[in-house]
């Protein structure tokens, strides 16, 4: 079995318990050459969202690999057909990092609407500054609208916890929610993205919703509207979101993924108008332990002839 990072020692008393494992010498993420020279051999390998599976790292590991257990919700780094194709199993880590990306959500809400990452610069800068009436004035959330593309446990859990600030919230999805969702109206995307005060992103990245927020939605939205993503990138056409900053066609936005991460756009990084966070969505030591340890359960049920908690697919 191969790692493609270190992974907490509870992940890896799971793993060794049933097999060999082999751990890189080097705590950094592995090159493409490097991850195929070292998974060669292997029947399993824990990865993360960064490493890409696909047709050349599967020949490279060979015909006994069993199970590619990926450390994420979101798969769209494994090609799982390929996978498929040779009898690979491959699995994902749901459930558990719901709750903390909802809050990091929240806490990207909050920081762009009342203007947190302004405030802060603004003082370590040393700039002059005096409490007035419209000294540095953000958006209030009671009575605004909530506009969630994609409706799943995240989602959902964002739902909630909006609730709570008296935010109104509707949704775009494919599906209708589940009868145990929290209430939200369910709008086309258009609607969804032309009527909300804030338009937050929780949908997984596919060729479908790759760009799905381009030039044209950007449009659409209220030019007094706020765009969160703590979904993926690629969901977000940088280039298009910055020009529509640029030209005051929403008011702020607020990012924890990236496009081409971990690059980020140039146009980003000068923006006052901008909230960014180095995609921190599952970042809590209860989180990424509970993810790690959810991946070793996978990868060693597959090796031991079991079915895997949280299969894809």
């Amino acid at each position: 079995m191969v790692l493609s990072r270190r992974l907490p020692d509870a992940a890896v008393a799971v793993l060794t318990a049933v097999a060999d494992v082999h751990r890189p010498e080097v705590d950094r993420p592995l090159g493409a050459e490097e991850l195929r020279t070292a998974v060669a051999g292997a029947d399993a390998l824990v990865c993360l969202l960064l490493d890409r599976v696909d047709d050349a790292l599967l020949d490279a590991a060979g015909p006994q690999l069993k199970v590619v257990a990926n450390i994420a919700v979101g798969y769209d780094n494994v090609d799982v057909e390929a996978c498929r194709r040779r009898g690979v199993r491959v699995t994902n880590t749901p459930g558990v990092l719901t709750d903390a990306t909802a809050d990091l959500t929240l806490a990207l809400l909050l920081g762009i609407t009342r203007r947190v990452g302004e405030g802060d610069r603004l003082l370590r800068a040393g700039r002059s500054w005096g409490w007035d009436l419209d000294f540095m004035l953000g958006t209030g959330l009671r009575g605004a609208r909530l506009g969630l593309v994609g409706y799943g446990a995240i989602g959902q859990a964002v739902a909630r916890r909006a609730a709570a600030f008296g935010m109104h919230v509707a949704y775009a999805a494919r599906h209708p929610a589940a009868a145990d969702a929290p209430p939200a109206e369910r709008l086309p995307l258009a609607d969804l993205l032309a009527s909300s005060d804030v338009v937050s992103l929780h949908c997984p990245l596919t060729p479908g919703t790759r760009h799905l927020v381009d030039a044209a939605a950007l449009r659409s939205m209220r030019p007094t509207a706020f765009l969160v993503n703590t979904a993926r990138g690629p969901v977000v056409d940088e280039a298009a979101l910055v020009a529509a900053l640029e030209a005051g066609e929403i008011r702020g936005a607020a990012l924890d993924v990236f496009e081409d991460e971990p690059a980020l756009h140039p146009g980003l990084v000068g923006r006052d108008d901008v909230l960014l966070t180095p995609h921190l969505g599952s970042a809590t030591v209860q989180t990424r332990e509970a993810m790690a340890v959810l991946a070793a359960r996978n990868a060693a049920a597959v090796l031991t002839g079991q079915e895997p908690p949280t299969p894809v697919g």
